[in-house]
């Protein structure tokens, strides 16, 4: 484990005397290492159990000008949770936090510690015959804390929204070891600003989340799914509006998947059951839920007949067991590029309509780079597209290192140029601070950076992290 210098060597010491010994026994290795193996970090691994021992280490490392990286489920993608150089930090795990506080079935509200995991929180729901709608693939190991400092979106945006759409009320240590409790129940509360929303998509760089009220909802009675195979992502869009046409507000996922990302999982021996015998150019999955008495499955084929030849064919699950099955092949999909290994992965948003129009020019742009293999996919319902850039075969990632910045500026680019924007769900971490540099708005920047300085002045919290240090 990583030491901290021998100048602030007794802060250790000071953390140590200020929280019980359990807080120091994570596997640092563990902490230290991103998803995709970019980067390393360094740190010295501290779990806090409560809000008063994050209370009682955040003043220890204020006052020594220590800093702080605060961990959830370390699954985020942009390093945000990493610190690669400069003084050694804490990295404060939140592992140890991982209570569900209290379920108000009544008020469809769900109160937890920031440490447990999303797939904790949906199962309590629906111990509550409710249900919690965020869903992503990494729902098995990211906590709460990390999806609201980011602001995550995943599978249920289109109907449910992202992250902050969940969350009513706020706990939150500041740089100086204050609480802020913020856990309000309440659907109304127009008194003053809204720090609630300022902490949430802050990547820990404000403040440390350690609790949430969360949102619950009523769960559907009845869902279905479907894939339509589609003749082009303009296609898509416009099936997205027959189907928004025909059942208003039901929908839950909408997914747009290109053959690219079947060929991956067929390349790296991911077993899936195939939906139709030719793997479609462009396909759509598409899942619905309704009320009690409603069928979903009908509602789907009435899409399919108003859909006219947008849809040149499609299948209906017709059991829970073929709806997961469909499932399974998107929520592969990222393992399958993971193994192969991109050049360069984006997380892009533009305006629903300019889908079409991005991923007709982006291929030729990137023609002028080099040639490669693009797996574009994402959610389709509200405008983000993964869209990952890959060897050929024979070829690694390593073979375009020299590349890897001019095609992600090319995609940025033209991300910007049609109004959208270069982190659609996964936040700026480490990763894209020069990128928000580039495409963001002057004076959002230094709103931005006025609001930093205000809250953490002596820069501890997640140094590096969205703004520079």
């Amino acid at each position: 484990m990583e030491t901290l210098s021998s100048a602030t060597g007794a802060v250790l010491e000071r953390i140590r005397a200020a929280l019980p010994e359990a807080a120091f026994q994570a596997d640092p290795a563990a902490f230290l290492e991103e998803p995709r193996g970019r980067w390393s970090g360094q740190g010295v691994v501290v779990s806090p159990a409560s809000v008063d021992e994050v209370s009682a280490l955040m003043a220890v490392c204020h006052a020594a000008r220590v800093p702080v990286v605060p961990y959830s489920g370390g699954t985020g993608l942009v390093g945000g949770q990493l610190l690669e150089s400069g003084a050694v930090p804490v990295v404060l795990s939140l592992a140890r936090m991982a209570r569900i506080r209290a379920v108000h079935a009544d008020e469809n509200v769900i109160e937890v510690d920031a440490g447990v995991i999303l797939a904790d929180v949906q199962r309590a729901a629906a111990d509550a015959g409710r249900l919690f709608p965020l869903s992503l693939a990494s729902e098995g190991s990211a906590r709460i804390g990390g999806l609201l400092a980011t602001n995550a979106g995943g599978l249920n945006v289109i109907r449910y929204g992202n992250a902050r759409a969940q969350c009513l009320g706020l706990e939150v240590v500041l740089a100086d070891g204050t609480i802020w409790n913020g856990m309000s129940r309440l659907r109304k509360d127009n008194t003053g600003y809204d720090l609630r929303d300022l902490m949430i998509g802050s990547e820990g760089t404000l403040g440390i989340i350690t609790g949430a009220s969360l949102r619950m909802m009523p769960r559907p009675a009845e869902e279905a799914t479907a894939m339509f195979v589609v003749p082009s992502p303009r296609a898509a869009v416009s099936l997205l509006g027959v189907a928004g046409d025909h059942l208003g507000e039901v929908i839950s996922g909408f997914e747009l998947i290109h053959r690219q990302g079947f060929d991956f999982l067929d390349e790296t021996g991911l077993s899936y059951h195939a939906p139709f015998a030719t793997t479609p150019e462009w396909s759509v999955l598409m899942k619905v839920g309704m009320g009690a008495g409603s069928d979903p499955q009908d509602a789907l084929a009435g899409v399919f007949e108003a859909a006219g030849d947008l849809v040149r064919d499609g299948v209906i699950a017709q059991s829970q067991q073929q709806a997961d099955n469909l499932w399974a092949i998107r929520e592969m999909i990222p393992e399958g590029n993971r193994r192969i290994g991109s050049v360069s992965s984006h997380d892009i948003s533009v305006p629903i309509s300019c889908v079409p129009e991005f991923i007709d020019r982006a291929p030729a742009l990137l023609a002028k780079i080099d040639t490669f293999r693009i797996n574009c996919f994402g959610h389709l319902g509200d405008g983000n597209l993964h869209y990952n850039v890959f060897p050929l075969p024979g070829k690694t990632r390593a073979d375009h290192q020299h590349q890897r910045d001019a095609v992600k500026t090319t995609v940025h680019d033209l991300a910007a140029s049609l109004g959208g924007s270069v982190s659609a769900e996964h936040g700026i971490g480490r990763l894209k601070v020069g990128d928000l540099e580039t495409y963001a708005d002057p004076a959002k920047l230094t709103m931005m950076r006025a609001i930093k300085q205000a809250l953490d002045p002596r820069g501890i919290l997640n140094p590096g992290a969205v703004l520079r240090a």
